[in-house]
């Protein structure tokens, strides 16, 4: 990262210049998977520029001008960041919105950002913005990513997302060289994002984040762990919330990351057992969940696994005292620790897909510190981040 003038990643200061400058570089390599009939489908880092740039293509066919705001209700997909990276390349500002959100609160998002471009995941929150349109004057186009379920519905202001993409190929086919350009348009300083808060002292305000923001964020990406060529991680928090827009969208234009998407949350466990990632972050609840689930199994165990169990995790507990201290752990400690690990510490790892796992995050809300050091205790490191969405 540059230590003068505007941040930088990769030599570029703003997102559409780092998203054009990996998709140029990463090519064929794997940038996103998603499972489709039970086998996980890839998307290489050219694929995602290409589609990215459609959506972006498509939108300035619309009417799209710089600045105007685009704000998405879906759930987490390869059509998100597509659209994500595609608007704002082409000088929109993206905003997401929980799929949760009732109608009155899509359309008080909608009014107050000045959404005028408006993508829905399925016919479920189409029917959302549909109910509340009449009083969302700025709105001109819906896009739907899944039009399942709505066959034979028709609506002028209505378009799928496949066809947004032909729209798009179409406008490049009849302005060739129109790509560079528009990606030009952004300046380090301009609006990229807009995150609505949960709204507990009033309504939901929209953080309004820049391009020099989240390049800034971005030069830090080696604080949970210095990246490596093949890491995955696994998305299924909220994109609307902060946090899980940087580590899915922003983090792998740093790191070359490969995004996996679950299937849904109620497939998480499986889905990281699965995955294996490198780095994961997750909401308390989660780590919970795990923690949960181990002790479950544990009372299962044989009297011997038990044994094993509960010797590994006094060695581990012993390793995580001396390095919430800073102290060093003395090589006896170390030799039982790697022991400790080949017993049991691993296989408890592995039971929640974890064992990959170099660098852990929680936040979002409050943990508990013996929490944080049980994860430590099985060699996980494990950090809290915390911080207002203004600052990210």
């Amino acid at each position: 990262m540059a230590l003068s003038g505007p941040p930088t990643v990769h030599g570029q200061d703003t997102l559409p210049r780092l998203f054009r400058h990996v998709v140029r570089q990463r090519g064929d390599a794997v940038a996103m998977r998603e499972k489709d009939l039970g086998v996980w489908r890839g998307v290489t880092w050219r694929d995602y520029g290409e589609r990215a740039r459609r959506v972006g293509l498509g939108l300035v066919a619309l009417g799209l001008r710089p600045r105007d705001v685009v704000s998405i209700l879906a759930e987490n997909g390869p059509e998100w960041l597509y659209t994500d990276l595609g608007t704002m390349s082409v000088g929109g500002v993206t905003n997401g919105i929980y799929t949760t959100d009732a109608p009155r609160q899509v359309e008080y998002i909608v009014n107050d950002s000045g959404t005028r471009f408006f993508f829905a995941g399925d016919e479920e929150q189409l029917d959302k913005i549909l109910e509340v349109r009449a009083r969302c004057p700025g709105l001109v186009k819906i896009v739907v990513f899944d039009v399942e379920g709505l066959h034979g519905f028709t609506d002028p202001h209505v378009m799928s997302f496949d066809d947004l993409l032909d729209l798009g190929a179409r406008y490049e086919h009849e302005h060739p060289g129109a790509w560079d350009p528009l990606v030009e348009i952004a300046r380090p300083d301009d609006l990229a994002i807009l995150v609505y808060t949960s709204g507990t002292t009033g309504p939901p305000k929209g953080a309004m984040l820049s391009h020099r923001n989240i390049i800034f964020q971005l030069g830090f990406t080696d604080y949970l762990t210095p990246p490596r060529e093949g890491d995955q991680q696994l998305s299924f928090l909220p994109l609307s919330h902060v946090a899980e827009r940087t580590f899915t969208v922003f983090y792998p234009l740093s790191t070359g990351s490969t995004v996996n998407f679950a299937e849904s949350i109620d497939t998480v466990p499986d889905n990281i057992r699965e995955v294996a990632p490198a780095v994961f972050f997750a909401v308390p609840r989660i780590w919970e969940k795990f923690y949960s689930g181990v002790a479950l199994r544990m009372r299962e165990a044989t009297r011997a696994g038990r044994f094993a169990y509960r010797w590994a995790l006094g060695v581990g507990m012993r390793m995580a005292e001396c390095r919430i201290q800073g102290r060093r752990p003395p090589l006896a400690l170390r030799v039982l620790d790697r022991l400790a690990d080949l017993v049991a510490l691993d296989n408890v790892k592995r039971s929640m897909g974890l064992h990959r796992v170099r660098g852990a995050a929680t936040g979002a809300a409050p943990i508990a510190p013996e929490l944080i050091k049980w994860y430590m205790a099985l060699g996980i490191d494990m950090r809290e981040v915390y911080g207002q969405t203004e600052n990210c």
